[in-house]
């Protein structure tokens, strides 16, 4: 290959660092050991990389382009093969490992300290509502656990106020650099320093109530404004209610997760209420008026008014029949409006009878022509049916 560090990556001498980074990914994939099969391969591999660890040095680069040499004494010659310390790459004798993953996958590693204050993260509780709480809305407060500022040193993390200091390790990087001795030389990899955990700073005097975290668990009762119309699986989003951020940073959200307890009478669906009345047979064949409690009932200061809504049942009703009264169901979370409060009627069979009772009955048996009636198969739609299973699963 040539020794113009330029040609081998295939680059301009204008190119900048993305497109240095991006050249020396290619031909590193490219002139892998692993994946070539060209026999110079490992050759070819460590020029690119010597290549690109001069072009992305902003400093060796300079140097180069002046026609100095960014190794000292070290040069191409010195990387065309492994040097007397067993490694490659230039004077140090050594390879950056991290710089190598990071151009071959495309990641980009976290360079120097970490900041001490960040954001913290988004909390999630849940909240149960009873029918009409979600179907009207309303105001309740909500136990909470989450992290709080700390009260003893207000985020800081310093028990007498006194600013971190630079950590003696990793002189304020953040990071260490680990040097392993291997067949293809000395390769270096970078993590966070154990001793300042990435913060390329410690506190000399950690505040002994969150251990220099500046912020603590601690249990607080919020007060949660529900919307009318919400069901089971809908989020109230609360902005900076959540995680309150590592030293003292600023808290998440939290999002409260609504679930809606069943209720005895009624059965939702979507912004319909459903709900069964059983009948007696007589009035199911005469017709009748019936107050229907609503679901206004259960608030607490009810209306007697709005408290029951009165139902007319035709003449000659038949089991499992459904009236729709409009507008009494569940007001809707967004558009407005009601949906409607579905009424199955249940008739039922008298099952005991006194002789008079009997008697009645077999005399009306006589004048319909129905003492013994011929049975017949009649064909349904699936609503029906429907309705009727979850009538008699609502008993």
């Amino acid at each position: 290959m040539s020794s113009d560090y330029y040609e081998i990556l295939g680059l301009s001498r204008e190119a900048g660092a993305d497109e240095i980074k991006k050249a020396y990914r290619r031909k590193a994939r490219e002139m892998h050991p692993d994946v070539s099969d060209d026999p110079e391969a490992a050759t070819k591999f460590k020029e690119v990389s010597q290549a690109y660890e001069v072009l992305s040095d902003p400093q060796k680069r300079e140097m180069y382009d002046r026609g100095g040499d960014p190794f000292g004494n070290g040069g191409m010659g010195g990387f065309n093969g492994f040097n007397g310390a067993g490694g490659f790459g230039g004077a140090s004798g050594g390879f950056d490992f991290t710089n190598l993953v990071d151009a071959m996958f495309g990641q980009q590693s976290a360079r120097g300290p970490r900041p001490r204050v960040r954001r913290g993260q988004d909390a999630l509780v849940r909240m149960s509502l009873d029918l009409a709480e979600a179907a009207f809305g309303v105001t309740k407060p909500l136990p909470v656990d989450t992290a709080v500022l700390c009260p003893r040193c207000n985020g800081s993390g310093s028990e007498n106020g006194k600013k971190p200091v630079s950590c003696s390790t990793c002189h304020g990087q953040g990071e260490v650099t680990h040097i392993q001795r291997s067949f293809i030389g000395d390769i270096r990899t970078t993590q966070a320093c154990p001793t300042c955990n990435g913060y390329g700073s410690v506190i000399p005097d950690p505040c002994v109530e969150c251990s220099g975290d500046g912020r603590v668990r601690s249990s607080r009762t919020i007060t949660v404004k529900v919307p009318a119309g919400v069901s089971t699986g809908n989020r109230i989003h609360l902005a900076s209610h959540g995680e309150v951020g590592p030293g003292g940073g600023p808290a998440g959200d939290l999002f409260v997760e609504v679930h809606v307890n069943p209720h005895e009478l009624f059965k939702r669906d979507g912004d319909n209420l459903e709900m069964v009345i059983k009948l007696p047979m007589t009035a199911a064949a005469l017709g009748t008026e019936i107050d229907i409690p609503t679901l206004e009932a259960d608030l607490p200061d009810a209306d007697p008014e709005t408290a029951t809504v009165q139902l007319e049942v035709p003449a000659g009703t038949q089991s499992g029949t459904r009236i729709a009264i409009d507008d009494a169901g569940v007001p809707r979370l967004r558009g407005g409006g009601r949906g409607d409060l579905g009424v199955t009627l249940l008739v039922q069979t008298p099952t005991k009878l006194d002789d008079d009772q009997r008697e009645l009955l077999r005399q009306l048996a006589e004048q319909r022509d129905e003492t013994r009636p011929e049975g017949s198969v009649q064909k349904h739609g699936r609503g029906v049916f429907s309705r009727l299973r979850d009538a008699f699963a609502n008993q």
